[in-house]
């Protein structure tokens, strides 16, 4: 039998249980997410998260990001793990390929109709593309996004642009032209960024799988586009491609 609604003013309570179970679900969260979940302003999800970490419920890490706390790990007892710290898990991946295609590379989630960048490692070039941490990008527009969006149904994927695609500097223009390229990014297995989201720099994004298959993250190499062209940028998609296939096995 499904629970009725209290008839008596619970919404702060209820907005914090709400909080810890998308805490559980996603394993992470950061306060607009909270926000935008709720329906509340981001001052009232800040507040919430606060103390939700006074509690031990949650804990936060060094990128502003929320994780269970301690609380919610010992509720869980038993239960499956929390999933993995994504970012702390790539971080070495990512150190490891700019240092080996001396370009700068990214780790990056789908968030809707866009791309939220989780980290980043600069290239040690002195001409190179900065990282983009915490950024949150058109994901048609970025390799990583493109990869991700390849993987979706068309109905979802239609669902995600009702008003049609958002305005960008050489952007695919309508959402047939997009869903024709994606097309060629599910056959080639990666997602070419031809100063689609910045002039000057060029990009190739892969995805990151989970141990079902799921696509859950991207990482990507970015570089200045007088240095890397599209040539340069398909043998970069084999050192990325073995990358993102490390970060996978670990999940």
């Amino acid at each position: 039998m499904q629970n009725s609604l209290p008839s008596y003013p619970v919404s702060a309570a209820g907005n914090a249980l709400r909080a810890v179970r998308l805490l559980h679900e996603h394993g992470e969260l950061r306060v607009m997410d909270v926000a935008d979940r709720l329906g509340v302003a981001r001052s009232t999800a800040h507040r919430i998260l606060a103390m939700l970490v006074f509690e031990g419920f949650a804990e936060q890490d060094r990128h502003k990001a929320y994780r269970p706390g301690p609380a919610l790990r010992a509720i869980r007892g038993s239960q499956a793990a929390p999933p993995p710290d994504l970012i702390t898990l790539a971080r070495p991946h990512l150190q490891r390929l700019a240092d080996t295609v001396r370009e700068t590379t990214h780790l990056m989630v789908l968030e809707g109709n866009g791309t939220r960048f989780l980290d980043g490692v600069e290239g040690p070039q002195a001409l190179r593309v900065s990282y983009r941490t915490g950024a949150l990008l058109p994901a048609h527009v970025t390799s990583g996004g493109k990869a991700l969006l390849a993987e979706l149904p068309p109905e979802r994927l239609r669902a995600l642009y009702p008003n049609g695609l958002p305005g960008g500097a050489k952007a695919p223009d309508d959402i047939e032209r997009l869903m024709a390229e994606l097309t060629s990014i599910r056959r080639t297995g990666w997602a070419l960024n031809l100063q689609d989201s910045e002039r000057g720099v060029n990009a190739v994004g892969v995805c990151v799988r989970d141990r079902t298959g799921t696509a859950v993250a991207a990482v990507a190499v970015a570089a200045p586009s007088a240095r890397c062209p599209r040539g340069r940028l398909t043998e970069l998609a084999q050192p990325l491609r073995l990358v993102a296939r490390d970060i996978s096995k670990e999940l």
